[in-house]
């Protein structure tokens, strides 16, 4: 199997089964996002928007194990699933996981951001300096902007206290996230409303519970709608839940956000969560062969199984 852009998805990507999804990607400086595939060695697969996408799940979906580490179970897990972890392997994953709060001594430097997702929906974050924007990539955040850098206590703080004094979340659902896509305001109205809440977090004072080792940084908004193909018409229609042993995703890529691949199918546009397709065994299928998994309608409806 030779992964290569997502045309070759349809063809010979996953063309042995040999191959399983390690996730969507959205690399520092890249300007698309990346499929990458566990087999004899790491690769990756880039996407590219008008492409199509076809693959059909085979076998069972087994435990991605943890930190780089094979599962030592080779334990099955949940196809609707987002972590592909068994229970072992996850608590070891989350004892070494900054976003727990499980490391203190990390020496890297953080940074603190607010990112917007839609309106009304704002959160307050930490990731680290080196790791520039991929973070907020990855979250599928539309609009952010820093707000300072500095040690990962400190930023710590500074993330507990703006989430107290501006009464924004840590963490906000993917499926709000996703239900708001097709309907996002114009562009300065997506700014005003991370722009008022830097300014709130700006006149805090430095002792009052904003640290003084963390560095405050101007407010500059950096807006991903082009990146992440939602500077036009977007529909959202569906949602794939789970992926199921011979069941087929086939499309052609018109968006992605976050884990999120929208893509335009013989009955619509479905949303593809990539984190739903790790663990499995992918082999190739037709693009055109539309989606026969599992799927629920966004922002209502009930679940259908099969051909929609």
């Amino acid at each position: 199997m030779r992964p290569g852009g997502v045309a070759g998805l349809s063809r010979s990507v996953v063309s042995t089964g040999g191959w399983r999804c390690s996730g969507l990607r959205w690399p520092e400086g890249a300007d698309a996002p990346v499929l990458g595939w566990l087999g004899d060695a790491a690769r990756v697969s880039v996407l590219g928007y008008g492409k199509e996408l076809g693959f059909r799940a085979a076998g069972e979906r087994h435990c991605v194990g943890a930190r780089g580490n094979v599962c030592p179970l080779g334990a099955l897990v949940s196809g609707r699933s987002t972590g592909a972890r068994c229970p072992e392997c996850a608590r070891l994953d989350r004892a070494h996981s900054v976003a727990a709060d499980t490391i203190a001594d990390d020496p890297r430097t953080y940074r603190v951001y607010l990112a917007w997702f839609g309106p009304g929906m704002v959160k307050v974050g930490i990731t680290a300096e080196e790791r520039g924007a991929a973070r907020l990539r990855e979250q599928g955040a539309v609009v952010f902007s820093w707000l300072g850098r500095g040690p990962l206590m400190a930023a710590r703080r500074t993330e507990e206290l703006l989430r107290a004094a501006l009464g924004v979340p840590d963490r906000i659902p993917y499926a709000r996230k996703r239900a708001v896509r097709a309907v996002l305001p114009g562009a300065a109205e997506r700014v005003a409303e991370v722009e008022e809440l830097y300014g709130r977090a700006a006149a805090l004072e430095t002792g009052a519970g904003w640290p003084q080792s963390l560095e405050r940084l101007p407010f500059d908004p950096v807006d991903h709608t082009g990146v992440f193909g939602l500077d036009g018409p977007v529909e959202v229609g569906r949602a794939v839940t789970e992926l199921v042993d011979g069941g087929v995703v086939g499309g052609r890529l018109v968006a992605a956000a976050g884990p999120d691949l929208h893509l335009a199918t013989v009955d619509g546009v479905v949303v593809l969560d990539t984190r739903l397709m790790t663990g499995w065994a992918l082999v190739a299928a037709d693009a055109r062969s539309g989606v026969t998994v599992p799927v629920v309608g966004i922002g209502g409806g009930g679940v259908q199984d099969g051909l929609f």
